[in-house]
């Protein structure tokens, strides 16, 4: 692809770099941009820049934040001895989509994945498991993605807490096993945290 631009082509190769965006995609929102009015462009480039300068993680469940605590975490009228494992903050705001939960989160930034280098002490883990030490927590709800990686971060965790005093359940496989949870529809992801069942019992299955 040719520029007439040296300014042009490195924005283009800058956005470019996004998820899902080729080289083609990128030039049409470059060249978007430029038919805007500036002070358009310029709110775009601050807001990106105050997000990547000023977001925090919550200190309590590690989803993202404008403060110390998530506004999930601050809210009083939450359960806060019921505790939801996600992967990531999309798992949060699908599970928050569905508006059949009213506990609190635990964000892991990732599952175990030997073969992409991620063990255990990669993951939010240990905060997790101190938490339920500490006796805060009454269930935990593993809501990780049913695949293979999902599957051995759940067995992981609970393995870390089976003697401690804590209910432990997964939801319902309503969820396709291979699916990743951010991809399921807010009906069925709904009745998955409903209908949730005993981990224990998940493992039999």
């Amino acid at each position: 692809m040719e520029f007439s631009s040296k300014l042009l082509e490195k924005a283009v190769n800058e956005m470019s770099q996004l998820p899902g965006v080729g080289k083609r995609t990128a030039l049409r929102l470059v060249l978007h941009l430029l038919r805007q009015p500036e002070s358009q462009t310029v709110q775009l480039a601050q807001a990106l820049l105050n997000m990547r300068t000023e977001i925090k993680f919550c200190k309590s469940c590690n989803n993202i934040s404008d403060n110390v605590l998530c506004e999930i975490c601050s809210n009083p009228r939450r359960q806060e001895d019921i505790i939801c494992v996600v992967e990531d903050i999309r798992d949060v705001m699908a599970i928050e989509n569905t508006s059949s939960f009213k506990g609190l989160y635990h964000v892991l930034g990732g599952k175990i994945s030997p073969m992409d280098g991620i063990g255990p002490h990669d993951l939010n883990i240990t905060p997790l498991v101190n938490k339920i030490k500490e006796g805060r927590v009454k269930e935990l709800i593993f809501a990780l993605s049913p695949t293979m990686e999902g599957d051995t971060t759940n067995f992981y965790i609970f393995k870390q807490i089976q003697d401690l005093d804590v209910v432990t359940s997964t939801i319902a496989r309503g969820i396709s096993v291979g699916d990743e949870l951010e991809y399921a529809d807010e009906v069925t992801l709904g009745r998955s945290i409903l209908n949730r069942i005993p981990f224990e019992g998940s493992l039999k299955s």
